[in-house]
């Protein structure tokens, strides 16, 4: 006889010492979380970004209220928005910044 019980079975609920607690995938992901992600990656001269600002916040929202998954991608295509905006303005204030060349 082993000196632990069985492992429970798929979909029952674990508290057997060494296994995370089990957790069923939510049923389905959220379409705009995927167009948040590819928009933040192909940022298509900043008009993708704002986009993907836009989808990211309104995938989490949608999340949050129908508990689909997804909230990685929405929370990646929202930082990727953020972060081409962020690179836009730097590279204005450094437009600005340099000395006309004449």
């Amino acid at each position: 006889p082993p000196d632990h019980p069985a492992p429970p079975a798929v979909g029952a609920h674990s508290n057997w010492p060494g296994y995370p607690p089990y957790r069923a995938r939510p049923a389905r992901i959220n379409g705009m979380t995927v167009a948040a992600l590819v928009l933040g990656v192909a940022w298509l001269f900043w008009i993708g970004s704002a986009f993907a600002l836009g989808f990211g916040y309104v995938a989490r929202q949608q999340i949050r209220e129908r508990g689909e998954g997804g909230w990685g991608m929405a929370t990646a295509g929202v930082v990727l928005g953020w972060v081409a905006f962020g690179l836009l303005g730097l590279s204005i204030a450094v437009a600005i910044a340099e000395p006309a060349p004449y």
